[in-house]
């Protein structure tokens, strides 16, 4: 349906269409026919906090974790720090296949027979794309900025943080191609998709950051990261469960969003409804949790971002050393990765990924980030090889 929407917006010369494709608001798919997703300063996400069952439509875009680096890098970025467009229409397909035409406002009857055709369509455009060769990050930079943050670590600055890398390579073509093959192959929970005239950004997520309906706020931290070889359990999901490392890696990362989200939430009302459940991902086994905030009726969302924001996850603890720390030890900045894709709406509420997995394409390069947690006993080989693990499912995609 989205390559659909795609042929359909080039063909009358409209804006790209965006797609949120998995878990998204209880169904399994939100998709805006077309939407001009541009450049902003602030992202426009202090609508009513929803939470009813359908979309309607809203703000659709990303918000980059450059808003909250204090690091300076010799690269400049590429992409802009955030990109929002406004939908007053959507697709969804709820959790039993249906679609169903969602509007905010009087919808013509022209645009619903036109969606509705689109999708009863059996066709299957497809859209050319060439990459070329993948361009691997120095390994020596990765485990010589692993070994700096365990230093730290010792030096009593920090608990824990998340060091990153880039993968890079040539593409042209239209990224929406890539987008709907890995949301096809993998069906990660938390995939999204946005174009602009300033690139484009296919996010195969698999973490959900916040969602917000209403009072209630969830969030669902990743941390601890095994192969999966196949689908018969191998023995990394007892393993990765029993990891004194990987537990650990993942306790502390729930602290840190119970202390986010309890900075707004009402007194005493921050839980953990599920902690260390191994769960399996494409190519890999993730310990999840899950931390659940009840908020006044009247918080705005930007208060919300302003507490939580960047994600736990792909941060450290303390947050704001562990910012610090990142900035001084990685070669170069991060972009979208690391920072939110989803949607808000004034129907349904808010919902955003932690973007990981996550495909950054700008003047003709696409880059792929990948990072990992970093504890005490970490060893940087050992963080080298899961940064491999991590990437191999998405760069398959592109034939790397």
């Amino acid at each position: 349906m989205l390559r659909r929407l795609a042929a359909r917006a080039r063909r009358r010369g409209l804006p790209a269409p965006a797609a949120l494709t998995g878990d998204w608001f209880g169904g399994g798919a939100v998709l805006a026919p077309s939407v001009a997703v541009r450049p902003t300063a602030e992202p426009p996400v202090d609508v009513e906090p929803g939470c009813g069952p359908e979309v309607g439509g809203g703000w659709i875009g990303y918000l980059g974790y450059g808003r909250t680096d204090p690091g300076t890098h010799p690269q400049p970025r590429r992409l802009p720090d955030a990109a929002w467009g406004w939908t007053d229409h959507v697709l969804r397909r709820d959790s039993d296949g249906r679609w169903w035409f969602e509007s905010l406002v009087p919808a013509s009857s022209d645009l619903v027979a036109e969606l509705a055709e689109l999708v009863a369509a059996d066709d299957r455009p497809e859209w050319p794309w060439w990459s070329g060769q993948v361009r691997r990050p120095d390994a020596d930079l990765y485990r010589k900025a692993v070994q700096g943050c365990v230093e730290e670590i010792a030096a009593g600055e920090i608990f824990q943080a998340n060091i990153c890398t880039r993968f890079a390579l040539p593409f042209t073509g239209d990224l929406v191609e890539v987008f709907a093959l890995g949301s096809e192959r993998f069906r990660p929970a938390r995939a999204a998709y946005v174009a602009g005239d300033w690139g484009a950004v296919a996010s195969l997520s698999p973490e959900l950051f916040l969602a917000r309906h209403g009072r209630i706020v969830h969030s669902s931290p990743i941390k601890g990261t095994l192969p999966r070889r196949g689908p018969q359990d191998d023995g990394n999901a007892e393993r990765l469960r029993s990891s004194e490392k990987d537990v650990a890696e993942n306790v502390m990362i729930v602290d840190m969003a119970r202390n986010d989200l309890g900075r707004v939430a009402e007194t005493g009302r921050v839980t953990v409804p599920k902690l260390l459940d191994v769960q399996p991902h494409p190519g890999v086994w993730h310990l999840v949790s899950d931390v659940r905030a009840e908020v006044p009726a009247d918080l705005p969302n930007s208060r919300l971002l302003a507490a939580a924001f960047p994600p736990a996850s792909v941060t450290g603890a303390p947050k704001v050393r562990a910012l610090e720390v990142i900035a001084e030890l990685e070669s170069a900045p991060r972009e979208v990765y690391c920072g939110a894709v989803g949607m808000v709406s004034p129907v349904a509420g808010l919902e955003l990924n932690v973007a990981i997995r996550t495909l950054e394409l700008a003047g003709g390069m696409l880059r792929l980030g990948i990072g990992g947690g970093i504890t005490a006993d970490s060893d940087p080989e050992r963080e080298w090889q899961e940064c491999l693990t991590k990437a191999a499912p998405v760069l398959s995609l592109l034939g790397g």
